[in-house]
């Protein structure tokens, strides 16, 4: 720990990010439930304690200076792992708190249908979900571990493969095509985080080099229902469209699914120590199928 004269009081570090972020010492108070001199006092304190100026003081208003404001970026994050930290204490005061960063459609099909096991076998642990669809820093994300598609290529992160993947062409019944030639007369459908499908699909089936326009979707699911209202022709990967598959709601184009270009791995950060929540979490993924 840092000695604590380096540590500012709360209520002053409160009253300068406030002043920071809403522009002016009155709205800082209506939001801190403060008077106006009461802010200017807890700024004047927070001076004081860092023996620092922090503010210039121009017709009246107060304002940050550069390096105050660098202070106040550092600060606003440290506050809010403060407050992270405590809503994942309120929420499970007995025990262990896993957050885990999910693919929507991977989460909702593969991943959900396992954690009933998980939370089974690991009482002791409580697993907040919340959906990111690309990757981010470890650094500044309020999460244990993310679900990741694609290579083992994000920086800084220990991975686990947990599933490959094959995508399919697939329409509905309104649509038919046995030859590529034919996909390409309908209307494509694409995953816009997933801009080469189908050039990669269309290679693999002999035509090199095309890149047909489609429409974009940011999700599976949302692409996947266009498919089957009749919207045109998709990318899909097969463990997520079998039961529309049996159903007849979608059916195959051209062929079987073929190889995805990445996988699905568990990714966590691999230069923090890791916690026995997540520990138990990859024990536990490493002996499911």
């Amino acid at each position: 720990m840092l000695p604590r004269r380096f540590l500012p009081s709360l209520p002053s570090l409160l009253a300068l990010e406030a002043l920071d972020r809403l522009g002016t010492a009155s709205a800082a108070g209506v939001e801190l439930n403060l008077t106006q001199s009461a802010v200017s006092h807890q700024l004047t304190t927070l001076e004081a304690q860092l023996g620092v100026v922090l503010l210039r003081r121009e017709r009246g208003r107060l304002t940050l200076t550069p390096a105050a404001q660098d202070f106040v970026a550092e600060a606003r994050a440290a506050l809010h792992r403060i407050a992270q930290a405590s809503l994942t204490l309120r929420a499970n005061p007995t025990g262990g708190t896993l957050s885990l960063a999910i693919l929507p459609a991977f989460g909702m099909r593969w991943l959900a249908p396992r954690l009933a096991g998980f939370a089974k076998a690991h009482p002791e642990v409580t697993v907040n979900l919340s959906t990111r669809l690309k990757p981010f820093d470890f650094a500044t994300a309020p999460f244990d571990a993310a679900i990741h598609y694609g290579r083992e290529d994000w920086q800084g992160a220990a991975y686990l493969k947990l599933m490959d993947e094959e995508i399919l062409a697939a329409a509905s019944p309104a649509f038919t095509a046995q030859t590529p030639d034919e996909v390409l007369t309908l209307p494509l459908l694409q995953l816009e985080s997933r801009a080469g499908d189908w050039h990669r699909w269309f290679a693999h089936h002999g035509r090199p080099g095309l890149r047909p326009p489609a429409m974009l979707f940011d999700q599976f699911a949302t692409m996947q229902q266009a498919a089957v209202h009749g919207l045109g022709a998709a990318l899909l990967p097969l463990f997520l469209i079998e039961d529309d598959l049996a159903a007849g709601r979608l059916q195959p184009l051209c062929g079987p699914a073929i190889p995805a270009a990445g996988s699905y791995y568990l990714v966590w950060p691999k230069d923090r120590p890791q916690r026995a929540p997540l520990a138990s979490f990859i024990a536990w993924l490493r002996d499911k199928p």
